[in-house]
């Protein structure tokens, strides 16, 4: 993995790394943003963090030692950007493994996430397992896990308040310029709006000042 990136960063192009699972070696790859190869993003699709819901999805209950990873990986890349994506109401799942998640959501900080109820898929080995969540709990839990974040999201944009980033332009109107920063991949993330900005071309890369934020987009102003 770690020469392909070093590949695609000698394109000159923004690369983002999606669905990637964090097995070691994406620590390799840490250093490769930090030098500005390529960006500093990584979704990952974490899916819990109680080990018991781990277990139960069949994946590694890894939660401490991806938190321990988490912080290095932001010591190393500071304005690394990370997207991921929950289940809540997994088989099994009980109020004191929702809980985790959501303590988990606090020390992880992630920047970008999303989330979804489970339901039964055809054929799946999970709908054999015992103690499906109800619909109205998966429903409350998906409310509390969205709110959580979505103060988290605030925050860490808030933050950029002050910065100057790197825009890449996607429109222009009468009313000004949309773009998205390194942070935000099409079509999922947020954008950064440019107002009164018209002069701009779809396609130009413009440093500008972050004014203001709130849990999903940017606003800014050219340099």
């Amino acid at each position: 993995m770690q020469s392909l990136c070093e590949a695609l960063g000698e394109m000159g192009v923004w690369v983002r790394l999606h669905y990637v699972y964090p097995y070691p070696h994406v620590d390799d790859i840490i250093p490769l943003m930090a030098e500005g190869k390529i960006l500093p993003y990584l979704d990952i699709p974490f899916q819990h963090a109680s080990p018991k819901v781990l277990k139960a999805m069949k994946r590694p209950a890894h939660d401490s030692k991806t938190l321990d990873r988490i912080r290095k990986w932001r010591e190393i890349c500071p304005e690394l950007t990370i997207r991921s994506t929950f289940i809540v109401g997994f088989p099994g799942e009980t109020e004191e493994d929702f809980q985790y998640l959501l303590d988990w959501l606090d020390e992880a900080q992630l920047d970008r996430v999303g989330a979804f109820k489970y339901s039964p898929v055809e054929g799946a080995k999970a709908n054999e397992l015992e103690g499906a969540v109800p619909e109205e709990i998966k429903e409350e839990r998906l409310a509390r896990f969205m709110e959580k974040q979505a103060k988290i999201s605030a925050a860490r944009l808030q933050a950029k308040i002050g910065q100057t980033i790197d825009v890449l332009i996607d429109e222009v109107d009468e009313e000004g310029a949309i773009g998205r920063s390194k942070a935000d991949a099409p079509e999922i993330d947020g954008m950064v709006y440019l107002n009164d900005e018209t002069g701009l071309v779809p396609g130009e890369i413009v440093q500008a000042v972050v004014e203001h934020a709130d849990e999903h987009d940017l606003w800014a102003r050219l340099v």
